[in-house]
């Protein structure tokens, strides 16, 4: 039996990377399943992109985030949610940002610098980091996920691969979703319970 140090779980990010991903059993094989599939979806991202927009354009829950300044955004913003429109410059400015994640984690190596920059999608949409009027609540964070994680399996579905390589690279997206999911819900166990609080 392999003993895991659970308090280091919770403050050295590497080894909880490691420990999830072994557990999981996302490896080498998955890491190039991922990046084989480069090829396929990076051409389509931009679709993707707009899948995601329009989505989280049909909800007040998910648009109003999208009110405040964004960090790194210094254009205008919209007064309130109902005039916050789809070809508004910040949402063109998050919708790249969206992109540059997706292309990433088909490029990318999977090393530290990776771990670290699937950690900080997580603490970004906290106020600990980017802008602090920036709190979205955990809720929000996993229904997009989901719809995220569902619109690369029907991706993946209709790019008619061979059985194996459709069923290596499902695989592969999901271990990587989950992980992506854990780096995304320990920032809001660091955090007090504010998310009720800040949508009344």
């Amino acid at each position: 039996m392999q003993h895991i140090d659970e308090a280091r779980l919770e403050n050295d990010l590497g080894y909880r990377f490691q420990y999830l991903a072994e557990f999981m059993g996302f490896s080498e094989g998955d890491i190039t399943a991922i990046h084989d599939a480069a090829g396929y979806l990076a051409p389509i991202v931009p679709n993707l992109v707009d899948a995601v927009y329009d989505k989280l354009a049909q909800y007040d829950a998910t648009w109003r985030h999208f009110v405040p300044r964004q960090h790194g955004y210094e254009g205008d913003v919209a007064e309130g949610v109902e005039s916050l429109q789809m070809s508004d410059e910040v949402i063109q400015f998050r919708k790249q940002h969206l992109g540059r994640y997706l292309t990433t984690l088909v490029s990318e190596p999977y090393d530290a610098k990776m771990v670290g920059y699937l950690d900080l999608v997580g603490a970004m949409h906290t106020p600990g980091k980017g802008s602090s009027s920036i709190d979205v609540p955990l809720v929000q964070m996993n229904a997009l996920m989901g719809f995220v994680a569902d619109a690369l399996i029907a991706t993946i579905l209709g790019l008619g691969l061979a059985a194996e390589v459709q069923e290596r690279t499902l695989r592969a997206f999901s271990k990587l979703l989950w992980l992506q999911n854990d780096l995304i819900n320990r920032h809001y166990a660091q955090q007090p319970a504010t998310q009720a609080a800040a949508v009344s």
